[in-house]
């Protein structure tokens, strides 16, 4: 969806403010190379290349990645982090014939760079403002608050709209579920996410290897805001501050997988996932694309290379018992189509264009196996003008907010977008799936804390059949203009601008 401000990194969520018009933005296993373990050239290893960082995905089991390990380093790469239990190593390297190399040796069935773009100092950049909460709307707000409402939900249409006040009434979920939000940072010393952060389960995965320093899954001063905006609107507690989050009894955690310039890249992903499987969180929100490409090609070797990196990493929190999930994307792209123009990538050098099928380059995360694919609607409960679609892609909506001029909310809310925690005790509006996705998380949650016991493949199966049946749109021309903006194909219970239908917050905590 939207590249904020600078346009870098993928973070799928419109501040406010911004045209609304603009774009929001496992291989087959194959035999192993007869190459020797040791792999590398007797030649002398060239080490004046650009650092660039690589994921080498190895097959067989402890001995395997022991043996490449050593050719890792004969290669001229070092190792920053071996996630055996996934098989993916996380390298630098000076030599520009690594990936070359290191696919060659026995037991490593794919390698490649992870960005475009050498590792070099970052800087720190703005990357746009959100629309904050004016202190009259909040004083509004809070006058027409009803006896158990937090003073801002009145500004919250988003909340009705999946029946998330109505499952209020019932629970508000189990502080044994944590909701991992894989994003750029969350600001656990804000007052509504104090009460429900999980530190345990928090860490900086930028670098590809967790570093669990107080603090260090915080967004810096200059960073986004992005992910302390969607842990609002999954676990925001019902304390009489605020805003109510979507399942305001449950923990939430902050894994921060994107770099100061807003970067998403695959080692810090990997990491992030492995980090949330590891320590025991039952959902993982992913409200973001992994860079440098928005879509990313599986017969690439380097791309590749990069897809069954994550693929691997989702499904191994999966099989430790995390369900995620995963926005569509705001390019207003049908993902389902034989063919889409890509124009951004790559966004951490020089993009080029190029025509891809997205079955075959995929979106990632949002489109990997097993990921629950999140589509967005505005406060009329039509698809959001900026939301990808695609039937057999998306499999449930949720309200990520629209323009108010395209689906302004009913009083007395005032704004078309989704109003949120940002750092520093702060709320705002934001708009994109990226504000669709946390609803779903937080509905996923409400389901694990009624039925403990269920597995990921369970509570998906529920989070499904319990979503509300939404016909397609057709004709949809979302600004009325005459021109129909997309096609919605597929029948009332499942089809691409809405998968199984609207998420129910109120039948999740039904027993």
């Amino acid at each position: 969806m939207a590249h904020l401000g600078t346009g870098r990194g993928r973070i799928l969520a419109l501040p406010a403010g911004l045209a609304l018009t603009a774009s929001l933005g496992l291989l087959p296993v194959g035999a192993a190379s007869a190459a020797p373990l040791e792999g590398a050239p007797a030649a002398a290893v060239a080490t004046n290349g650009p650092k660039m960082s690589y994921v080498v995905n190895v097959t067989g089991g402890h001995s395997t990645v022991k043996a490449v390990k050593r050719a890792i380093s004969e290669a001229g790469g070092t190792v920053v982090i071996a996630y055996d239990q996934i098989g993916v190593i996380v390298v630098h390297s000076q030599n520009p014939d690594f990936a070359r190399t290191i696919r060659e040796v026995r037991g490593v069935k794919s390698a490649g760079a992870t960005r475009t773009a050498p590792l070099a100092a970052q800087t720190t950049t703005d990357i746009g403002a959100e629309q904050p909460l004016s202190a009259k709307e909040a004083r509004a707000a809070a006058d027409l608050a009803s006896d158990g409402q937090d003073p801002f939900e009145p500004l919250q249409w988003d909340l009705p709209a999946i029946k998330a006040d109505k499952a209020h009434e019932k629970s508000l979920g189990s502080k044994k579920v944590t909701v991992a939000v894989l994003d750029t940072g969350v600001d656990d010393t804000h007052p509504d996410l104090a009460p429900n952060f999980d530190r345990a389960a928090s860490a900086n995965c930028v670098t590809g290897a967790p570093d669990t320093t107080e603090g260090s899954w915080r967004p810096g001063p200059t960073e986004s805001d992005h992910g302390t905006h969607v842990a609002g609107t999954i676990a925001a507690a019902k304390n009489g501050v605020g805003v109510t989050g979507v399942a305001p009894g449950v923990k939430v955690s902050g894994i921060k997988v994107s770099d100061p310039d807003g970067f998403f890249y695959t080692e810090s992903v990997v990491c992030g996932f492995v980090w949330a499987a590891e320590h025991g969180v039952e959902v993982t929100n992913n409200s973001y694309y992994v860079d440098p490409w928005l879509y990313t090609c599986k017969n690439d070797l380097d791309q590749g290379a990069l897809v069954e990196a994550l693929q691997r990493a989702t499904r191994y929190a999966e099989r430790k018992g995390a369900v995620n999930v995963a926005a569509a994307g705001n390019s207003r792209t049908d993902l389902a189509s034989d063919e889409v123009v890509d124009k951004t990538s790559p966004n951490d050098t020089t993009p080029v264009e190029r025509v891809v099928d997205p079955s075959e380059c995929p979106d990632v995360p949002t489109m990997l196996d097993g990921v629950v694919t999140v589509s967005a609607t505005g406060a009329k409960g039509l698809k959001a003008s900026y939301s990808n679609y695609g039937d057999g892609v998306v499999d449930i909506a949720a309200p990520g907010g629209d323009s108010t001029a395209y689906q302004p909310p009913e009083a007395p809310a005032t704004s078309g977008l989704i109003l949120s925690t940002l750092p520093g005790g702060k709320y705002g509006y934001k708009g994109g799936t990226s504000m669709a996705s946390p609803h779903v998380a937080g509905v996923a949650a409400l389901i694990k804390s009624t039925r403990p016991y269920a597995s990921p493949a369970e509570v998906k199966a529920l989070l499904y059949k319990q979503a509300d049946d939404m016909a397609c749109t057709n004709p949809y021309d979302i600004n009325g203009d005459g021109t129909v903006d997309a096609v919605c194909e597929g029948g009332k219970r499942d089809n691409g601008f809405y998968g199984t239908g609207m998420t129910d917050a109120l039948d999740a905590v039904r027993r």
